[in-house]
């Protein structure tokens, strides 16, 4: 296998070889049927999802817009990077091209920025509906929610496009082999010679902006949200009021926790078993894709109601 040869000149690589999971080829193959598994429930739980608030009208309201976004991406995500991985456990098929793999990185990226800047979204639309319910309809018109939308995605492309633009200037001299099931930024800057201060000075700030940006402004939403429920008079009132807050700071939970622990491990946690930086970039882009239609299913009753008809269930008072 050529993997080891080294590169030399100014031209870019025609391929890499991404080498998995490195220390756990042998139990690779395995590892495959639980990443199908999360697949299959993440596209059938954000489908269902969609589904629901696609048919129920009384769901056509600027959260549950959001909401959509949000499933789209956790639907893309996992499409993104499960089908190259499961080649590579399957078939040791661990070549890509390096024009793949750099659409593959920005996607990823991208996809990431989309799934922060909705999520920021929906606390605005939380702050909004509990601090200034008069004015709701008002400051989220559907017009609003489709200028919100068009923002994130031009936020994400925007911010994420010099990273791959960045590194078409770099000389990849020392190896091809990514120690990764994907095409990650910092892997691949591992891989180049010559200065790549630019390339990790911008990962980093891009980092900050999307994901320091969007908890900076969402920590703020939520203490408004706090002073706001905490002058309610009645505790029925402030209960309701955070419980329409609850599936998502649970999303919220479980979309950065493990992001910002990879973020800060694979930047500064040295020490750190390679294979664990690996897994959690994994985890990080897998499981939140399948959790979090069930954190919404299980925590907003509509949806819930929704899909228990579906299922020829009698619905319940929940």
């Amino acid at each position: 296998m050529p993997g080891a040869t080294n590169l030399s000149g100014h031209a870019p690589p025609t391929s890499f070889l991404l080498l998995g999971l490195p220390g756990l080829e042998s139990v690779q193959a395995w590892l495959s049927i639980p990443c199908c598994s999360i697949y299959v429930l993440s596209l059938l739980g954000n489908a269902t999802l969609l589904w629901v608030i696609w048919t129920e009208s009384s769901l056509h309201q600027p959260m549950y817009l959001f909401l959509s976004i949000l499933a789209l991406t956790d639907m893309a995500m996992p499409t993104c990077v499960l089908p190259k991985m499961l080649a590579i456990f399957w078939t040791k098929a661990q070549e890509i091209t390096f024009a793949a793999c750099l659409v593959q990185m920005f996607t990823v990226h991208a996809i990431t920025a989309v799934e922060s800047g909705t999520l920021t979204a929906m606390a605005y639309d939380r702050y909004v509906a509990i601090c200034y319910p008069l004015s709701y309809t008002t400051l989220l018109s559907p017009r609003t929610v489709v200028k919100f939308g068009a923002a994130i995605a031009i936020r994400a492309f925007v911010i994420v496009l010099p990273v791959p633009l960045l590194l078409l200037r770099l000389r990849f001299c020392h190896s091809r082999n990514i120690s990764h099931t994907y095409c990650e930024h910092m892997a691949l800057v591992k891989l180049a010679c010559g200065n790549t201060t630019p390339n990790n000075l911008y990962g980093l700030v891009a980092s900050l902006l999307v994901v320091g940006g969007d908890l900076t402004f969402i920590f703020a939403s939520y203490g408004r949200i706090l002073q706001t429920v905490f002058r309610l008079p009645s505790l029925e009132a402030r209960q309701k009021a955070l419980g329409t807050c609850g599936a998502h700071v649970g999303v919220i939970f479980i979309q950065y926790t493990p992001g910002l622990f990879s973020f800060l491990s694979h930047r500064f946690g040295h020490s750190i078993p390679h294979s664990v930086h690996i897994f959690l970039a994994n985890f990080y882009l897998l499981v939140p894709s399948m959790l979090n239609p069930m954190v919404y299913g299980a925590k907003t009753k509509e949806i819930r109601v929704r899909v228990l008809m579906a299922m020829g269930m009698r619905s319940r008072k929940l």
